[in-house]
This record gives C-alpha cells, structure tokens and sequence, in this order.
C-alpha cells in the first residue's frame, strides 16, 4: 500500500464546530494506524467571512484536542519547506495554473462576465463511496459548475480539487453533508488526467432533537469545552463514539486503543446522536483517573486561562486546596468557585451564612471560643484530626451538638454553608488564616 495521505481542510468562520473536530479526528486516527500523513489545509479564500482570529481559533482547538499534523498550514503563517504554508488565499497563482489548463482542453469555458465554468459531463456521476457506498447522481439537467468567479476569485470546489491532487492526498475523509458534490470533483480529476482519491463521507452530527448540529446548539463548538474546563481526552473519546464503534460497547477506550482499532470499516452509516450528558459522564470518569500531579498540572492552566493569578498564591498552599476541593469539581469550570474562599481573603459571605447562621444568637460566642480554642493549639499540632477533636470537645462542653460548632466555624473561615472537609480546609488554611478570619467574621457581626 502506498502511503496513506489524508488532510483537515477547515474553512475559518468563527468557530471550530464539533463536526469539523470529528472530522479532523477521524482523519489523524486514519492517517496514525496506518502509519500515514495528515495534512492540514486552511480553506480561506472567501475573505469576506474568514478572519485570522477565527484560523487562531481552529489551531488552538486542535492543539486541545492533541490532535497534530505532519505537514500544511503553520501557526504563524511561515512556510515550511516545500511543504506549506497550505493557506488557500496563498496559493491563486497555482489555481490560475491548473484552470487554464482545462480552458485549454475545453473541459472549462470563459462566460461574458469573465466567471469559467467547468463542462459536467452529461454522463451519470458514480461515487464509490468506503463508507455509503455507491451512489449515482443524474447530471443531465445538473447546470455547469462555477470554477472561478468574475471577480477572479476562485471556488470552493474547484480549489479543494486543485489541493487534493497538489498535495497527493489518496484518502478524503469528510462529512456527508458533502456527498452531493463529490461527483463533481471526481469529474473535474479525470478532466485534469488525474485519479481521484477515495471518498469516505462519515455521518452526520444530529442535535437531541433529531436535526442535523448547527453552530448555535448547545455544545457545537469545541471553544465551549475548552471554557467549561472539560479534559481534552474525554471530549476526544466522545468523538471517536460518534459513528465509530470499537464492536465491544465499551464508551471509554484510550487513544492508543482507538489508533489500533481504527479503520472506515467500522464506521456507521446512520447519523450520530449528540448526547451532552453522555459526554458530562464521561469527562467525570476521566476526571477521576487523573494523577495527583495532572490534576494539579490541569488545575493551574485552567486557572490561569480564567485570569486567576497564581503567582501571587503559594505553591503548596494552592495544592493543598486543590487536593480537598477535587471532590466537589465535576468541570474546570468548578475551581475558581470552591477555591475562591481559599484564596480571597475578602471573601464574600452566602445567603445563608448572613441570613441564617451568623445571626443566630450565640453565633458570635461561639466563633469567640472556637477562636480562642484554635488559638490554644499549639502550631505543630494544627492538623485536620486535632482541629476535630478540639471542635467536638467545645461542642461537649456547650452541652450542643458539634453542628452547633461546625457551621459557624465554616461560615466565619470560608463564608459559605456548605463546601469541602471542614477539619481538613482548616489545616490546609493554617492557623494564622483561620484566626484572622475567624476576627473579621466576629466585626462582621
């Protein structure tokens, strides 16, 4: 077998929407069990809609994914040997090149207006397609396509030919939303003297309720993820589970696994149904699997991408933190909430701790004496169990149950009602903090 080449040619409008990353996952998986190249492609030649902010977004959604490519577009829009940059709007003089030749041969013909139009042939179009399988098209009354425009800008379809066969790419894994052209293109291959690439077109994305995943459903866009603080390989997992099947019904499968498995054969034929709660559980199992030191890794560039300024926070302090809030984080999108009493010394006071138990009578004398207990403990003793043991024994004296403690207790360290092991949030805190809060709470109220 030659070697496979397959590519990701997104076009940059706004967003790298969930289909587009499917897409580019299902190719690198191809191209990575095969041992082949995935060539990365920026379709930007209609300037009206293509920003470069919206290219940045596609290579940072990428980079997220871990998904990289062997050669094409760069980042900073330098070339890279003979083998990029693959930008559309860089490449019109080999375009130009290539529609000459077919107005030459009479497959394309020049309008009035200046537009070129390739000649269809009036013959059936026949797709053999890996994945739907083959398919005919009737192109009698089907008109000629536009190749080039009047302006002398050229088409979508025409250039996504010319790049194929430049960039010798022998596979074409993309959505099938494009199957109804693929006819045209094999057409406009033989009428360079060219051979096509094989097609596969792979299912579409369907929304909960049936339709295909348009840009303004929820969870369309890879961005969301990547601000919610979901793992990137929980989000590429689920991927691979839309119109892919391992054949085992196993939901989570590791990547090396899935580059093994992989292969068009055991993609599916119907449409794949977008479960966001399928996804929510599944970034919770790998959430759970997380190392103590990718978890604190993940936490911190969350952190920072949420403008949280670490550097002005102590290490050990700020792990210590992480270590007793993981519990309660579901998403990335959880941490800066339960770790905001840790690290805002202003801290806001809830609902609750206001209206409820900071104004309960013997709420003041009660953080008074737990002050007065913790301020007794001796600094080599400040751990989470003789911190309990010390809350408990106030309780006992007060004749109350130890809630009658732990509530105001938390309510005058942290401000909430609720939040993660009182005695373990204690220590992690350290006692100068505790007893400074403790004193604010007491002139708060």
């Amino acid at each position: 077998m030659s070697e496979i080449r397959v590519r990701f040619a997104p076009s940059p409008t706004g967003l790298l929407h969930i289909g587009g990353a499917r897409t580019a996952l299902f190719n690198w998986l191809y191209a990575r069990h095969f041992g082949g190249k995935m060539i990365l492609r920026i379709e930007d030649t209609d300037t009206a809609r293509n920003t470069p902010e919206a290219v940045a977004i596609i290579f940072k959604g990428l980079r997220w994914l871990g998904l990289d490519w062997d050669e094409g577009a760069r980042e900073d829009g330098g070339a890279d040997g003979d083998r990029g940059p693959y930008f559309q709007s860089q490449r019109l003089p080999i375009y130009q090149r290539y529609v000459e030749q077919l107005l030459a041969a009479d497959h394309a013909y020049r309008e009035a207006d200046g537009a070129v139009r390739f000649r269809l042939p009036r013959t059936p179009g026949v797709v053999k397609d890996l994945i739907c399988g083959e398919i005919t098209f009737d192109r009698s009354h089907e008109p000629d396509p536009t190749i080039f425009r009047k302006d002398g800008s050229p088409v979508f379809h025409f250039v996504n030919v010319v790049d194929d066969l430049e960039m010798r790419i022998t596979h074409v894994i993309r959505g099938e939303d494009h199957l109804s052209n693929t006819h045209k293109h094999i057409a406009m291959f033989e009428a360079l003297g060219a051979t096509p690439p094989q097609y596969a077109h792979i299912p579409l994305i369907l929304n909960p309720g049936g339709s295909k995943m348009s840009k303004r459903d929820e969870g369309a866009s890879i961005g969301e993820y990547m601000e919610q603080g979901y793992l990137p390989a929980a989000v590429r997992n689920y991927l691979c589970l839309l119109g892919w099947s391992p054949k085992d019904n196993r939901e989570k499968i590791s990547l090396s696994e899935v580059v093994e498995k992989f292969d068009l054969a055991q993609i599916h034929r119907g449409n794949a149904r977008f479960d966001l709660n399928k996804l929510y559980w599944l970034n919770g199992e790998y959430w759970k699997e997380l190392t103590p030191s990718a978890y604190h890794a993940y936490a911190r560039d969350y952190l920072a991408r949420r403008g949280v300024n670490l550097a002005a926070v102590d290490d050990r302090y700020l792990d210590g933190a992480l270590d007793i809030v993981r519990e309660k984080i579901k998403l990335g999108r959880d941490l800066p909430d339960w770790l905001e009493p840790f690290l805002d010394e202003e801290f806001a006071y809830d609902e609750k701790s206001l209206t409820v138990t900071l104004k309960e009578p013997q709420a003041a004398a009660r953080i008074e004496k737990i002050r007065a207990a913790f301020g007794a403990v001796a600094d080599g003793e400040w751990t989470a169990a003789k911190l309990e043991e010390t809350l408990k024994a106030l309780a006992v004296a007060d004749g109350v149950k130890v809630g009658g403690y732990v509530h105001p207790c938390r309510a005058g360290v942290a401000g909430r009602a609720v939040g993660p092991s009182l005695y373990h949030m204690l220590e992690v805190m350290g006692k100068e903090r505790v007893l400074a809060r403790l004193r604010r709470t007491l002139r708060k109220i």
